[in-house]
């Protein structure tokens, strides 16, 4: 089998349809749309495009099994989990290739992500079974307290283009060991990781209206009537603010319980006692990380004065010896960007930025071929007012600003609306615990630039969001507490 053919048939596998019900079928308005491999420019296939008459026969079959789902025995629901991540696991090689055809990033870092979406699963399938509640004695004898934890009902899930199976599997692992009934909108760019993900849990066993999946053009269309609706209970979003806080607005109507996973902006602080050698890797991890579009990107690289140059050059040979092509061929480090407007996006501000007097050491312009290629690039001699700093880059360009002292690093760094993840490298372990508790970020990463753990909760503050996915925490997004008292005892 040519390599064109594999391609082909990893994409003629998937169901392209809508799944709504336990049951594939077309849009009700009969409309498709394409979906391109960023790295051509040409189209993979066609997916059924939901309507807003899909979406309520969605959430009708997501009302419809709630109640007996919750019912559902907590070992069931884990051992559907567990069946999700084996088949994950045996379908490694051909769930990679899907999606570094539909999204473009190379093909070793796209099994990697099918490897961590799986964990999700295997994490929240042991977290089904140690769901708690309480019993105490009220202090003063007369009763008793009973505390109970339940499913907080539907759920509409809003999954990003970036990391099409991860941030699938780390919203609906937790849904599904809670309780809850879900319908998933993944992103228009890369809904065909959604669909082969939905078809290996009803492989696993789950049943019929618990997951439904609405591939669509039209996301607004498709989920603000949902969300007025008053059925849905929890939306789980992650993308960007601006959208984050239209959906907050739709929520506040039906007071909907929201976790909010946003933009970031995340600030990379070397200091002169770092280990440099590690301080160099931890940065092409925290910025070349799913070819720098992750929000957890390190977007500017604060490096002490003294050692700015020798990091600059060490980073600019690492960033200008990466490969860049095509995420299926060998040796390819650096895929495409996502589309035409991310690629222009990323030109704009590396051209304000040496506008405002920044230098290229490396790459500064975009690839060859058709596809949406932009060349790993370091900037140096950045200054903070270059829009670069203030907006997230979601590319492979690292930009490089100095610092003279600790008290600098720290208010640069929180000079942001955001506060999704940080990078601190220092070896003097006083200043590692300072910084770490100055930095106004949900997540720091102390001398590692990767920070994402499916056992850790993941999560913001500040405009970078609302709630944790992950770790001992991320199912209780799910959960609603319940308090019974007891009396005559």
């Amino acid at each position: 089998m040519t390599v064109a053919d594999r391609e082909a048939l990893v994409v003629e596998r998937v169901s392209k349809g809508l799944l709504i019900g336990g049951q594939w079928r077309d849009a009700k308005a009969g409309g498709t749309f394409k979906v391109e491999d960023p790295s051509t420019g040409s189209v993979l296939c066609e997916v059924a495009d939901a309507g807003v008459d899909d979406a309520f026969d969605a959430l009708d079959a997501a009302a419809a099994a709630q109640s007996s789902w919750q019912r559902t025995a907590p070992r069931e629901r884990g051992e559907v989990l567990r069946r999700g991540y084996e088949l994950l696991m045996e379908r490694q090689d051909d769930l990679a290739l899907l999606m570094t055809l539909e999204m473009g990033k190379p093909l070793p870092e796209a099994k990697g992500e099918i490897a961590y979406a799986a964990e999700f699963f295997r994490w929240f399938s042991e977290e089904a079974v140690r769901i708690e509640g309480g019993f105490s004695i009220a202090p003063n004898g007369q009763a008793r307290f009973l505390i109970m934890r339940q499913a907080v009902g539907p759920c509409m899930l809003i999954t990003p283009w970036n990391f099409p199976m991860a941030m699938g599997t780390r919203k609906i692992g937790p849904a599904i060991a809670a309780g809850c009934t879900m319908v998933l909108k993944p992103a228009q760019q890369t809904p065909l990781s959604a669909l082969a993900l939905a078809d290996i849990l009803r492989e696993a066993g789950l049943p019929e209206g618990v997951l439904s999946v609405l591939p669509t053009t039209d996301p607004g269309g498709v989920t603000e009537p949902l969300l007025r609706d008053g059925r849905i209970r929890k939306v789980s979003f992650t993308g960007s603010t601006p959208v984050g806080r239209k959906l907050l607005e739709q929520s506040a109507g039906q007071v909907l319980r929201t976790s909010m996973e946003l933009g970031g902006n995340a600030p990379f602080l070397v200091f002169d006692d770092a280990d440099l050698d590690a301080a160099v890797e931890g940065a092409m991890q925290a910025k070349m990380r799913n070819i720098g579009e992750a929000c957890t990107a390190a977007n500017r690289l604060y490096v002490q004065s003294g050692i700015a140059p020798e990091f600059a050059r060490r980073l600019s040979e690492r960033m200008g010896a990466l490969k860049l092509g095509r995420g299926t061929e060998e040796g390819v480090q650096v895929g495409p960007l996502i589309d035409a407007k991310a690629l222009a996006k990323v030109q704009s501000l590396v051209d304000d930025a040496v506008g405002r007097g920044a230098k290229i050491a490396v790459g500064g312009g975009p690839g060859d071929g058709d596809g949406y290629f932009y060349r790993p690039t370091v900037l140096t001699d950045v200054p903070q007012e270059a829009e670069l700093t203030s907006t997230e880059i979601f590319g492979p360009v690292a930009p490089i600003v100095t610092f003279d002292d600790e008290q600098e690093a720290i208010a640069d760094a929180n000079d942001t609306e955001f506060g999704l993840v940080s990078y601190v490298f220092t070896q003097d372990l006083g200043r590692a615990f300072r910084v770490s508790e100055a930095l106004e970020t949900g997540m720091v990463g102390l001398n590692q630039g990767i920070v994402s753990n499916p056992a850790a909760p993941f999560g913001g503050v500040k405009h970078s969001g609302l709630g944790r996915e992950g770790g001992r925490v991320g199912i209780d997004e799910f959960l609603e507490t319940k308090y019974v008292g007891i009396g005559g005892v």
